[in-house]
């Protein structure tokens, strides 16, 4: 048995398209490369521009290729008897196939394999299954990607490398995998034939991992994690080491560990700032720009106050990405340099934890309801289990449906059993609970914040010293947190829990349990679930019923549109006074609903109890704690649908949104409030000694008074019990960023965009970009423009090799784009929406940003609409106290994304003239942090590129007519 791996490249992805290069690489059953071929081949139709571009293969390339049949005469031989490997097999096989049909030769219908699926389940943990991205992580060299022969090799090396690993597995974890694949597959054969190869020659199992329960798991119990410090001699802070004594200690272990350290003179003011605030009960406002290290600014202050005091410190972030950043970068840099041991935690919202008794008896039950796709997931989880610490579902990288198979496992409130649980020693969750109980400091994040005090203070520890970072983003959580959600899957998702089929779902995994217990009741409970299931049918079509007359109220709403900007949607604002003509008809079924949700929640309940008293069986009790966490679901559902439907929570405003795409099944139901600041003040700033609130972005025009309101912060300063800080910035931005504003360029009103305006524009950039040869970041406002945009500058750079890429086109994750931009220095990234903040692309990779319109937020929107009349109804004014600060803390979010370093150089073209036009633009240039900022005509724009950015700044001429407006 051999293995054939190959790759192909091709004029396009359909079934008329060509073969133009064939890669295959020979690997023996020993796994050693034995033999290898490549070819261009001659294609019958023209090579695409942007297939040239992908892979340099031009028509000159196979001008004098052989033909498709001569190239075959070759393949075919070395394809016999063998294995056919692939990145994504089915592309390469299809093509093959195709091109062995067109030349009258048989099929392949040996067995296949796809390295993307291998590499899915036994590295269950890499960013990205990209070819190029794998063989970067894997040491690989790879030099020609979008190469036959340099793809093929790649690949075969990766499968070499897979091969190893998966014949280093546990065997028990091996054997899971086995039983989880289907036997039908070719992965599921391939799997066996190394089980049955590692059964004969493995004599000792590893001792790195632990066996329970049939698993093979990396974690170990965690009952015995200890605080940092003892009551021993010498353990906590020394008696004469004052906060500066410990300032020089921190300080001298930089310098040690870094010889080219300097300390930067923002952040030394950030540690005196946030110690005096915690010191003295004090809150503060701390705006620190990009280079000031305010990680590290709160985090070496808070760490001693804390110690010093035996105090909790909890740090609160908005992204996972910045937790995930404190916990591998700036937490392990803190345990080397600070003069005593301290102990820190990153503690998660629950349903970031796998729950493994939810998981065990999933998997034992092959309770998948996608098996193709669940059975890959649930494979990628057994093999992680023997590598994770955390159990935190952040480390895999789960596939399309993986999100809604980690729902079914992930830990939750309603379904734990706690200390009856077999698995509580080894409980992710309360590993993480208890870590954070005896460490110092507790990294968690805005979203567990809020729940938290939804839930009384039951889930982070005891702490009364707060750390807020990315606090621009506190009010829009807390909103989001107090408020409501209830879409067409809230309920859908419910319900395929309790019942997918007669073998699926926790209503027939009890039924099958209870047919083992000797109970006289058995017959009764049985009887009591066959009656539940159809009531679940008849809810599932009045909420089918609800939801599309819902939908037909929404009529034509306001454009907007999703994070990734991929899909625009229709917006209405509901008000008690004034419903559609229908409201009343809907309210009728959501009745509908309400009764029969109520009754089978309480046959539900009645019969769950009932077996509790009467079941012992382990396994039982397990499947009816996960029945009532799903009856508490429900029960949530139907009160917060009742809510929803009354339209009579005071302070509230309420909406549906819903896409032409998905139609009645894109529906959601939103009701948030209107103004947190009151809960805010009641549950943070009165109840908390001191919180610290950081960001990069809180004032406007030099000011926090925007910060304070939606905060409810107000009066706080002259009571003594706030302080506000502007950390100056540590870049030298007058010579690192120049700004230029073309003052003849047309100005937008309202949503519709004509043709000559996006020509000019895509124009405009395509010079741009020219001049900057790509590196080039382009910020919307609007999905529909950069869409229109990407057609038109993908055309314009096409014959310059800039490549265009852009977000909800190529790809609607951020991240992959940012890595793909990074990987393809000279293309031009199109984003809107999430781009605007949270994007760093250090050094050359980003030398020209530009902002295509002013970030205001969609007036219409009706939460948008509501705290406009509740300023209106104040006597102020929306338009500059609400509409303007938002627009303009965005734009230095969008602004923050050039200089990333102190050595960064670039420029910032804002093609909205009304920074310069409008009575308010001086809001937002006076807001920025100092870059020479310049007007000028659009034709001037290109010579001063070539001239900012191709000498020292200082020394470059600077004609008079164009220095209209400098800061």
């Amino acid at each position: 048995m051999k293995y054939a791996v190959l790759d192909l490249e091709t004029t396009g992805h359909s079934a008329e398209d060509d073969i133009i290069q064939v890669g295959i690489v020979i690997v023996s059953e020993e796994m050693a490369i034995v033999d290898t071929f490549s070819s261009f081949v001659k294609p019958s139709v023209p090579i695409p521009p942007f297939i040239t571009q992908l892979t340099g293969i031009e028509e000159e390339t196979v001008a004098d290729a052989p033909e498709l049949h001569d190239v075959l005469l070759k393949l075919i031989p070395l394809l016999d008897d063998a294995v056919l490997v692939a990145h994504n097999v089915g592309f390469d096989a299809g093509f093959l196939n195709g091109a062995l049909e067109k030349c009258g030769y048989l099929p392949f219908t040996g067995r296949r394999l796809d390295t993307i699926e291998l590499l899915r389940v036994l590295y269950p943990t890499i960013t990205s299954y990209q070819l190029g991205v794998v063989a970067a992580a894997f040491g690989i060299t790879h030099d020609h990607h979008h190469r036959a022969d340099s793809d093929a090799l790649a690949t075969a090396h990766i499968f070499i490398e897979a091969v190893g690993k998966l014949r280093t597995l546990p065997l028990l974890t091996l054997q899971r995998l086995v039983a989880l694949i289907d036997e039908s597959r070719d992965l599921h054969w391939f799997l066996n034939v190394n089980l049955n190869l590692m059964e004969r020659t493995v004599v000792f199992e590893s001792n790195e991992v632990d066996y329970y329960r049939q698993f093979a798991l990396k974690a170990r119990e965690w009952n015995e994690e200890q605080p940092a410090r003892t009551n021993g001699a010498g353990s906590a802070i020394p008696k004469d080491m004052n906060f500066e004594a410990y300032l020089d200690a921190v300080r001298a272990k930089f310098q040690e560990r870094f010889p080219d350290y300097e300390e930067r003179e923002p952040q030394k003011l950030m540690f005196h700032h946030v110690y005096e605030a915690l010191a003295a009960d004090q809150h503060l406002l701390i705006e620190a720009g990009t280079g000031t290290g305010k990680s590290l600014g709160y985090l070496i202050p808070a760490l001693y106050y804390g110690v010093q005091s035996d105090s909790k410190i909890v740090v609160s972030t908005h992204t996972i990405n910045l937790q995930e950043q404190l916990r591998s970068r700036d937490l392990p840099l803190l345990s080397d340099v600070l003069p005593f041991p301290v102990k820190a935690s990153i503690f998660k919202g629950r349903g970031n934890y796998l729950c493994l008794r939810k998981f065990e008896g999933k998997v034992n039950a092959r309770d998948l309801v996608s098996p193709v796709e669940d059975a890959i997931t649930a494979s990628q989880m057994v093999v992680w289990l023997g590598e994770t610490e955390t159990g935190d579902q952040e480390e895999l990288n789960l596939g399309s449906r993986g999100s809604d198979f980690w729902s079914t496992v992930s830990s939750d409130a309603d379904s734990c059993l706690n200390r009856a649980c077999p698995w509580f020693k080894r409980c992710y969750y309360h590993r993480a609970k208890h870590e954070a109980n005896v460490a110092d400091v507790c990294i968690t994040n805005h979203s567990l914040l809020f729940t938290d005090v939804q839930a009384d203070h039951r889930l982070l520890p005891a702490y009364s010293h707060l750390i807020i970072d990315e606090a621009h983003h506190v009010e829009e959580v807390a909103g989001k947190h107090l408020g409501m959600n209830v879409n067409y899957f809230s309920l859908v998702h419910i319900a395929t829990r309790l019942f997918k089929d007669n073998r699926t779902g926790l209503l027939p995994l009890l039924r099958s349990k209870l047919q083992n217990e000797g109970d006289d009741h058995v017959q009764a409970w049985t009887e009591t679930i066959d009656e539940i299931i159809p009531i679940f049918q008849e809810i599932r079509e009045h909420w089918d019923k609800l939801f599309e007359m819902l939908y037909a109220m929404m009529g034509e709403g306001a454009e907007g549109a999703t994070d990734n900007g991929a899909v625009s949607s229709s917006v209405l604002r509901l008000h008690h006074s004034e419903l559609p003509a229908s409201w009343d008809e809907a309210s009728g079924v959501e009745n509908n609903i309400y009764v029969e949700l109520a009754r089978v929640i309480k046959t539900m309940e009645k019969m769950i109890n009932d077996i509790k008293e009467r079941v012992d069986d382990l396994s039982v009790q397990g499947t009816i704690t996960d029945l009532n966490g799903s009856i508490r679901d429900l029960t949530r559902l139907k009160d917060e649908l009742r809510i929803f439907m009354k339209l009579e929570q005071s302070g509230f405003v309420f909406w549906m949104e819903a896409s032409a795409v998905y139609r009645y099944r894109s529906l959601h139901m939103y009701a948030a409030p209107v103004d947190v600041s009151e809960q805010l003040q009641k549950y943070f700033f009165d109840a908390k000694d001191s919180i610290i609130m950081t960001s990069a972005t809180l004032t406007v025009q030099k000011t926090f008074q925007y910060a304070e309101e939606q905060l409810g912060l107000l009066g706080y300063e002259t009571q003594g019990k706030l302080k506000t800080v502007q950390l100056p910035s540590p870049f030298r931005y007058r010579e690192q960023a120049l700004v230029m504003v073309p003052r003849d360029f047309p100005v937008v009103k309202g949503a519709y965009v004509n043709d000559s305006y996006l020509d000019k524009l895509a124009a405009s950039l395509v010079d741009a970009a020219l001049e900057t040869k790509g590196r080039m970041l382009v910020l919307f406002t609007s999905y529909k423009m950069l869409k229109q945009v990407h057609e038109l500058m993908k055309i314009g750079l096409a014959a310059a090799g800039i490549g265009v890429l852009g977000q909800g086109i190529d790809s609607s994750n951020r991240t992959k784009l940012t890595r793909r931009f990074l990987q393809q220095p000279e293309s031009v990234l199109l984003g809107t929406s999430s781009f605007w903040e949270g994007v760093d692309i250090p050094g050359e990779a980003l030398t020209c940003l530009a902002i295509v319109r002013l970030p205001f937020q969609p007036p219409n929107h009706p939460l948008q609409e509501a705290k406009a009349e509740q300023l209106q109804r104040q006597k102020q004014n929306p338009f500059m106290k609400l509409s303007i600060p938002q627009a303009v803390i965005r734009f230095k979010q969008g602004f923050g994304r050039l200089v990333r370093t102190s050595q960064d150089k670039g420029i910032v073209i804002i093609y909205d003239t009304r920074v310069i036009d409008a009575y308010y633009g001086k809001h937002f240039l006076y807001s920025l942090p100092g870059p020479k900022i310049e007007t000028m005509f659009t034709d001037q724009m290109v010579p001063r590129i070539r001239e900012w950015l191709g000498k020292d700044s200082t020394a470059a001429s600077e004609p008079e007519a164009t220095k209209e407006a400098t800061t």
